[in-house]
């Protein structure tokens, strides 16, 4: 062992030492193809960096500084950056002594002024900027010749030198922002201009490639720190508009001048609002993007196409003023895009030239994501734009019309379903008849596809004669793109319609399992595919009894087709993983026969291993983005390229292996073990949301699954123990994810997973396990509200505007849906734990104390007081002591202006008054006025606010229950009667009932009152009670009432009788003669 260390430390003293050539070829061996020389230079480089970090990183700035080599200057470049960003695990700069850091700046400068290759200036541009991040913010003063420095070669005459200025500063103004503001009126007066002066003459001298290198920096500083550009943003953006229209310009100069306005648009986060301050510029540029989308060609291709993907004609303009006319209006909104389209899409359509009917088409269709509250509004004239397109002599202009009515029923549904069915579905209808245009028939059955996944039955089932024979139709005699077309409409019409496909089922069966069988040729896999889904869909619309027989059928062929051995490239095989899902979702038990042989191949595409391309962010080899089978996602300083076609095969398998835990409950037991191993790891799989999200629904199906298997004793002997088991294996590894989670909505969805499985296996957990929950909420509460200050500063922002605060406010929708799940998460511990979670509780209140506050959300506030309310209830005695703190937030939010917050607080007081003893005694007055003030309310009764006056009243009656020796009872107790019976909260009035008839049954003297005065009031109750079934009490509840009121009828003297009946209802005197005579 020790010959080995000296052995190491001879070596580091020789790569470290005046030679530089060693430490030349350790750099070089860190880039070998070589497994072996690879890793062995890199241990050898990680105890270079252990033992003399500071001599390391000198060494690597001498080389990059003076090596003859540019791959040498490359790999230094890169080494220095990792070593020196302040946020990788390896930053080096606390460790080197003032002097190494001196030296360390100088070298860099003087390598960054006479370094010859663009490309390693580039990434010299990057240590910089990256060291300068991370020492400036906290001391302005820690590199003080940089920024005169950049500023002195900003104005400098060698192009050489102002580019790479202007590359620091774009990069630097994200980071230090606020150390660079003091210098902002210099950047102002000097450095913009220079960045347009040095565009300008690049154009007027016909230097196109030094202009758009000068555009790439503009964009990158537009998206990063657009608040530099702030004072001479109409001066900028007009001077880009005029590229952009400059039709002498090679297209890729005019493509990124749009880009730099686009992102300019796109920059919301750190500029709201500062180009909707811009209208004419708005108009300008949105008439720009219209002329790009006329650049399309009549090709005979387009027409000829076997599928609908074939888009001949099309330019690469077209293509992108597509993409910038959605990004534009997601990025500015409906209220500035929406009148600047009204104004130029007429005089379009108005044109004799096909294009720009064609154009308008497509751009309404483009802008609809990003418009659609303000389209909605002018629903009926869009509409009608479009609707008149569908008689227009050129087929491309009717397809472009039927392209932007299933845009807009997905983007506008269901309003648009709901109020104008009856124009566009008869318009598809007649589209699918255009027999010498199979594109535009093509079309519009995808358009159906569109319409019918945002609508109900009723609205669909007029008009289902009509469409389904039409598609039979297309079926029969139509191109191969037709059909396939055909098949998803008749699928998504059947998942629409439901039952009412029942009577379509014998005509339409036929035609698909004819498909199903003989469509095997290699021309026709994506026919056979779709009539699978179609198939499949249709069974669970009409139902297992329906569908059985075909069913077996269906399964056996898919069988062989499995058993087949299917190309790579073969289509049949993810769209038969989702088949066989809604088949088992269809026919649930009677599927269990065919689970050995669907879930292995299942198992298999849920395990597939990312196809994966990594690369060093700064590296030059670029995936070609436009691929669309490839996606790229940045990480650290890895750029990571993955084949989409495997992420989604992998995603569709995991949601199928969720389907099938939740149909088949106890069934599913025999693959619990294999599904867990493969989908837990998978909570944490960043490739891919979709994976992620199927993974997490899962968890909680696993664990039930699990637990029935073991009650029916369907668990092949296992016990409670492996339940226990799983669980222990399942949460942690849960809690761990969601600690990991960048996305908030994922994030809510693991809540409330977490929840769903505390429900599962509540008793099984253990104090650590519980603690690593409550810690986990408790950082979840702190980034929440991290993430809402964040948004509050924006806010703040001088363009901050109304379309702004709209997205903010979705935003914090978000949010809000997070603290639902924590409180649900919270609710379900301490029914779970009862006192012995109080220790937590406590721990928590100080994240809970605040949300009662008023400057908090009412979702927020309502969540506080449901956690306390179930403290209160489940904990009883034990939770006494926090009534001092938490009962006047829960008394003054009794009339709060939210509905949701007064239910939770009057319920609350319920609970108090219940458990509260003597504790709650000094309350009660306050507590009547309280309760007093909600139920006479005069809209107490209105839909919004009949769940918090159900509850208060359910309060009031726990108060005559329970603290009557501090009330006025002649004059509550009546009170509280004449309330009822309630009706709208179901839960509440079956407890609330049970009260009443326990009071009668004891013949409460306040309730029955003087000579028997109320109960004609207690039989009218209990007549309307009875008349409800048992939607307002419970069958023993029931059972009771009816004895009483027998009892009543032999007791009671016949005058009393004849009054209390003749006061009922004629349809309630009746309803009880029947109930009492049975």
């Amino acid at each position: 062992m020790a010959t080995d260390r000296r052995q190491s430390e001879a070596q580091v003293a020789l790569i470290l030492g005046p030679d530089s050539s060693h430490l030349e070829s350790l750099i070089s061996h860190l880039m070998s193809s070589s497994n072996e020389e690879r890793s062995q230079a890199e241990s050898l480089f990680n105890l270079c960096k252990q033992t003399h970090p500071e001599s390391l990183l000198m060494g690597l700035a001498h080389l990059l500084h003076s090596s003859p080599n540019p791959e040498t200057r490359t790999m230094s470049a890169i080494l220095l950056r990792r070593h020196l960003t302040r946020h990788h695990d390896a930053f080096l700069w606390p460790l080197l002594s003032p002097s190494a850091r001196s030296t360390l700046h100088s070298l860099l400068l003087s390598s960054l002024h006479k370094e010859p290759l663009k490309s390693i200036a580039k990434k010299l541009c990057d240590t910089v900027s990256e060291l300068a991040a991370a020492i400036l913010p906290e001391d302005a003063a820690a590199w003080p010749d940089l920024l005169p420095l950049l500023f002195q070669w900003v104005t400098s005459p060698e192009a050489r030198l102002q580019e790479i200025s202007l590359l620091v500063f774009a990069q630097l103004a994200h980071y230090i922002g606020q150390t660079l503001l003091p210098q902002l009126s210099t950047l102002h007066s000097d450095l913009l201009p220079l960045m347009m002066q040095t565009l300008t003459e690049a154009l007027n001298s016909g230097q196109e490639a030094v202009a758009q290198e000068a555009l790439e920096l503009l964009i990158e500083l537009a998206g990063t720190e657009p608040r530099f550009l702030r004072r001479q943003i109409a001066d900028v953006v007009g001077a880009m508009l005029q590229v952009a229209e400059a039709e002498a310009l090679e297209e890729g100069t005019r493509h990124l001048a749009i880009e730099f306005v686009v992102t300019l648009a796109e920059a919301r986060e750190r500029a709201p609002g500062m180009m909707r301050k811009l209208p004419q510029f708005v108009r300008k540029l949105f008439g720009v993007l219209m002329n790009l989308l006329l650049d399309i060609e009549d090709d005979p291709a387009w027409h000829a196409a076997v599928d609908e993907d074939e888009d001949a004609g099309e330019t690469s303009n077209y293509g992108f003023g597509q993409e910038c006319l959605d990004r534009l209006s997601i990025s500015l909104g409906g209220n500035t895009i929406v009148p600047v389209a009204s104004e130029l899409l007429p005089t379009f359509l108005a044109a004799p030239e096909w294009q720009k009917h064609h154009a308008a088409l497509i751009a309404l269709a483009q802008i609809a994501e990003g418009c659609s509250k303000v389209m909605i509004k002018n629903l009926e004239q869009v509409l009608s734009m479009i609707l008149n397109s569908f008689h227009n002599p050129h087929p491309r202009v009717r397809w472009a019309a039927i392209n932007a009515v299933g845009q807009l029923s997905t983007d506008l549904g269901p309003d648009l379903q709901v109020k104008f069915h009856h124009l566009v579905l008869p318009a598809l209808a007649g589209a699918m008849d255009d027999f010498q245009n199979p594109r535009v028939q093509a079309h519009a059955a995808s358009a159906v596809l569109n319409f019918t996944e945002n609508c109900t039955p009723d609205i669909l089932t007029p008009y289902l004669d009509g469409i389904v024979s039409k598609l039979l139709v297309l079926l029969q005699n139509g191109k191969q793109m037709v059909q396939e077309g055909a098949l998803t409409a008749l699928a998504s019409v059947a998942d629409s319609s439901q039952v009412q496909f029942q009577k379509y089922y014998d005509a339409v069966m036929p035609y698909l399992k004819a498909i199903l069988v003989n469509a095997n040729d290699k021309s026709n896999r994506m026919l056979r595919a779709k009539a699978m889904e179609c198939i499949s869909l249709v069974g669970m619309a009409v139902g297992k009894d329906k569908f059985r027989e075909d069913a077996k059928q269906v399964m056996d062929v898919l069988m062989s087709l499995q058993q087949s051995q299917l190309d790579a490239d073969d289509p049949t095989a993810s769209y038969m993983l989702q088949a066989w899902a809604r088949l088992c979702k269809c026919l649930g038990q009677d599927f269990l026969p065919y689970m050995g042989f669907v879930m292995p191949p299942l198992l298999q595409s849920a395990q597939l291993k990312p196809d994966v391309t990594i690369t060093s962010a700064d590296s030059d080899t670029e995936f070609d983005e436009d691929d669309d089978s490839i996606e790229t996602i940045t990480l650290g300083d890895k750029r990571i390229g993955i084949k989409t076609s495997v992420l989604e095969e992998k995603a569709t398998a995991c949601n199928m292996l969720c389907c099938y835990a939740d149909e088949l409950k106890e069934g599913f037991f025999p693959w619990i073990d294999q599904v867990a191993f493969t989908l837990v790891p998978l909570l944490k799989f960043y490739f891919h949301e979709e994976v992620r999200k199927a993974a997490v629904s899962a968890m909680p199906e696993l664990l039930s699954s699990a637990k029935s298997a073991v009650e029916k004793g369907q668990s092949q002997g296992r016990d409670e123990t492996y339940v226990k088991q799983l669980s222990d294996y399942i949460i942690p590894n849960l809690v761990e994810a969601l600690h990991k989670e960048p996305e908030v909505e994922i994030c809510a969805s693991m809540l409330d997973a977490l929840n769903e499985c505390i429900q599962v296996s509540g008793p099984h957990l253990e104090e650590k396990q519980v603690r690593s929950i409550v810690d986990e909420i408790k950082q979840v509460l702190t980034a929440s509200s991290s993430r809402k200050h964040e948004r509050a500063e924006r806010a703040k922002e001088e363009d901050f505007d109304a379309e702004e605060r709209e997205l903010l406010k979705e935003e914090n929708e978000l949010e809000e849906e997070l603290f639902d799940q924590i409180g649900d998460c919270l609710g379900t511990l301490i029914k779970t734990f009862r006192a012995s979670f109080l220790p937590f509780f406590e721990e928590l209140s100080s994240y809970l104390t605040p949300m009662f506050g008023k400057d908090k959300t009412s979702e927020e506030r309502r969540i506080a007081i449901c956690i306390f309310d179930d403290v209160a209830e489940h904990c009883r005695e034990a939770a006494l002591k926090y009534y001092d703190s938490y009962l006047p937030f829960l008394l003054e939010a009794c009339n709060d202006e939210y509905p949701d917050v007064r239910q939770a607080a009057v319920y609350g007081v319920g609970v108090c008054a219940e458990f509260g003893g003597s504790v709650f005694k000094p309350l009660v007055v306050e507590a009547l006025s309280r309760l007093d003030a909600v139920i006479r309310h005069p809209n107490a009764q209105h839909s919004d606010n009949i769940m918090a006056y159900d509850n208060a009243v359910s309060a009031l009656g726990k108060i005559c229950q329970f603290h009557r020796d501090s009330i006025n009872a002649t004059q509550v107790v009546p009170a509280w009667l004449n309330c009822l019976p309630i009706k709208g909260d179901v839960i509440e009035a079956k407890v609330v009932h049970d009260q009443l008839c326990s009071m009668v049954e004891r013949s409460d003297r306040e309730l029955i009152g003087p000579n028997n005065q109320y109960l004609p009031k207690i039989v009218a109750v209990f007549a309307e009670i009875l008349c409800a079934g048992n939607d307002l009490a419970t069958e023993q509840t029931v059972s009771r009432m009816i004895n009483l009121l027998r009892q009543l009828q032999q007791t009671l003297p016949p005058s009393t009788l004849a009054s209390t009946w003749s006061s009922l209802q004629p349809q309630q005197q009746l309803a009880l003669q029947s109930i009492l005579s049975s």
